[in-house]
């Protein structure tokens, strides 16, 4: 039965995700409600309703101008008081694929100092120069605050992307995201279970092979791959060698990612 827990995803101008985001959230025992980006900003304190946020996968505005450049631009003009406030109240924000990318560009991620709106990071073109439409392996980090990956160890998970690859000129600042526990996630190699830059391992050749970073509180979260794809056993692509081997999950590995939040959100 579904809990009183709201979460908001943003949809239009691109943004394809919706359909698997919504469901996610409900199979994890959340009401989410779809809204259009249009709408929100012309109401943006609507987030006050909402214990959660997604910034759901897509091409918003066609990857114009670089991946999620022009949404964060008209989210930070629109919406940036509605937002902080929203993050000052507690509560969970979550980013996949183009919505990490916006993420990002918004200064939501990594949020270091609680400046949220002051670009910090890119994500860039992958390294291998074209769109990446594989499964990958994700290890997590025991260290990182988020309330996403809270658990978790090691999981396949799918990447759509063609501008993955994240990045900062100021090496000093990735130092500090990785001592202060940012980066829940990386790209890892299935038979080591070590972090790796190899492609195709590594996708698109993400420095420290960071597939996703968190805020210092562990309440903001966005990474590439697409837990959202990965909701029933029969999603991964070697669902019926897991089962002849009895290895087949019950569910969907990328569902611990929303129950995590839900679970979060209920305490």
């Amino acid at each position: 039965m579904a809990s009183s827990i709201p979460v908001l995803i943003i949809t239009g101008y691109g943004l394809n995700c919706e359909a698997e985001s919504k469901y996610a959230w409900e199979l994890a025992g959340a009401k989410p409600e779809l809204v259009h980006f249009n709408d929100l900003l012309e109401q943006p304190f609507r987030l006050n309703d909402f214990a959660a946020l997604m910034f759901i996968g897509g091409f918003s505005y066609g990857d114009h101008m670089t991946s999620g450049h022009v949404f964060a631009l008209r989210t930070r003009h629109r919406m940036s008081e509605a937002l902080g406030q929203f993050i000052a109240q507690g509560k969970l924000i979550m980013g996949v694929c183009n919505g990490f990318q916006i993420m990002v560009k918004i200064g939501l991620l990594p949020g270091l100092d609680s400046n949220y709106f002051d670009q910090k990071l890119s994500i860039m073109q992958n390294d291998c120069g074209v769109f990446q439409n594989r499964w990958v392996h994700l290890r997590f980090e025991e260290n990182s605050n988020c309330v996403f990956t809270r658990g978790l160890s090691f999981m396949p998970l799918p990447v759509r992307h063609g501008e993955g690859k994240v990045f900062a000129l100021d090496k000093e600042l990735i130092k500090r995201i990785e001592a202060l526990g940012c980066v829940p996630c990386r790209y890892a190699d299935p038979a080591t279970g070590e972090a790796t830059g190899e492609y195709p391992l590594n996708p698109n050749g993400s420095l420290n092979a960071i597939a996703g970073i968190c805020d210092p509180s562990g309440r903001i979260f966005g990474l590439m791959p697409h837990p959202e794809a990965y909701l029933y056993p029969e999603n991964h692509p070697q669902w019926e060698v897991q089962k002849q081997q009895g290895t087949l999950p019950a569910q969907g590995l990328g569902l611990a990612f929303f129950r995590n939040a839900v679970e979060y959100l209920k305490q």
